[in-house]
């Protein structure tokens, strides 16, 4: 049943094409139920990083977190670039989202597994997380075969969606059984992530030939994302709780209060300029850019959920069973605020088609935690270096705000002319 003209409207309903101009068209109650499952199963992936790095094993803690949230993330692309086109909120499309959030706790409970294979040089074991990726992905074919059978126009993307994904999950089912070492088993999965990266261009072209490219809404969309980024940012604020909580617990200092309050102010400042930008607006008027200003936001979302898995990290300095070094923390810190930095710098620059205003101020943004962690190496003070790191998104804000808005806004104007 979906709500229309404020009443319940019962039973299945055709899964039609969604207007691209339609007026108010927001995020769902359903969307925002769903969005939930991710805040948990991001939760569990910065954990695990955080306790990674901890033990020594960063390298394959990195290589385990970039997997597991490039999974999470691109299943959840996957589904909100569908519901922006398709959405009808009826019984059925409701019973298949709970579906598709049962497939994301599902992987989250895998993750400890993948991470402690990758990390031991075991079996690669990807069991669990596959699990729940194909029960997700299962639940979108079939959402993908409705719109097939109910929209005409749209058939030929419709079915290379569904063929891409179905092929994709058959990869992954044959990875996991196949038992493989780490090695191999990273192997194969960047092939079948491949396969999945280079479905929705297929697609989207193939649609495109016929003018029946997929009908989403550029508000709506760009609202999902911005959605999702802030539950990214609260993994940050999560992480520098869980510090705080240590500290509090061994006794505060001078240098274990700015840490935590540099957690705090460092979500705001990256929530900041994530909005300097109205993605929505530059959407509308350049459809074409949208996939890849999506794809963009795997990085995206991964840097931001790793700078909470470094903030949680601050507090295994305090933990004397493990022997970690103050400089890893500074790097888990500003290696991934300087990458959140630069995808939004190029996710900028390839919405509005030409370099960001205020770009020397920005590159060199980039460079402050390059010099907070070799500071750290030096023997300075965890609290000042990430003082620095802090001032990379904080410049970039003070740049735009104390007169740079002006170029910005215009470089908007100039980009918001429709083109395609």
């Amino acid at each position: 049943m979906s709500i229309v003209g404020g009443r319940y409207r019962h039973g299945l309903r055709r899964m039609v094409a969604r207007e691209v101009d339609e007026t108010g068209r927001t995020a769902t109650p359903l969307e925002l139920l769903f969005d939930l499952t991710f805040v948990a199963a991001f939760g569990v992936a910065g954990s695990e990083l955080a306790h990674g790095i901890a033990e020594g094993h960063w390298l394959e803690a990195t290589i385990a977190f970039v997997f597991a949230m490039f999974s999470l993330v691109w299943a959840w692309i996957n589904v909100n670039w569908f519901a922006s086109a398709f959405d009808n909120d009826d019984w059925l499309y409701r019973l298949l989202t709970m579906v598709q959030m049962a497939g994301v706790i599902v992987l989250a409970i895998g993750l400890p597994a993948l991470f402690s294979s990758i990390g031991h040089g075991d079996v690669f074991d990807n069991r669990l997380m596959v699990a729940g990726y194909v029960v997700m992905r299962i639940a979108l074919v079939m959402q993908w075969l409705r719109a097939v059978r109910s929209e005409p126009r749209y058939r030929a993307s419709a079915i290379t969606y569904a063929v891409f994904v179905g092929t994709a999950q058959v990869g992954w089912v044959l990875l996991a059984v196949l038992e493989l070492r780490p090695v191999a088993g990273l192997l194969g999965a960047l092939a079948l992530l491949a396969i999945e990266i280079l479905g929705p261009v297929v697609a989207e072209r193939r649609g495109g030939r016929s003018g029946a490219a997929t009908p989403w809404h550029p508000h709506h969309l760009a609202e999902r994302y911005a959605l999702l980024t802030i539950i990214a940012l609260g993994e940050t604020v999560l992480g520098t709780l869980s510090s705080a909580s240590v500290i509090a617990d061994e006794g505060w200092s001078v240098d274990a209060a700015v840490t935590v309050a540099v957690g705090v102010a460092m979500s705001f400042a990256l929530w900041w300029i994530y909005f300097l930008v109205p993605h929505a607006t530059l959407l509308e008027s350049r459809r074409s850019k949208a996939i890849l200003w999506g794809y963009g936001h795997v990085l995206l979302f991964t840097a931001i959920a790793a700078v909470g898995a470094g903030f949680h990290l601050v507090g295994y300095l305090r933990d004397p069973h493990y022997e970690l070094a103050p400089t890893a923390v500074v790097t888990a810190i500003g290696i991934p605020v300087a990458v959140f930095l630069g995808v939004r710098f190029l996710l900028h620059a390839w919405l509005v088609s030409a370099l960001p205003p205020g770009r020397v101020v920005q590159l060199a943004a980039v460079l402050l935690p390059v010099l907070a962690t070799a500071l750290a190496a030096a023997g300075v003070p965890v609290g000042v270096c990430l003082l620095i790191v802090l001032a990379a998104p904080v410049s970039i804000v003070a740049w735009f705000e104390l007169g740079g808005w002006r170029a910005l806004d215009a470089q908007l104007a100039r980009a918001a002319t429709p083109r395609d």
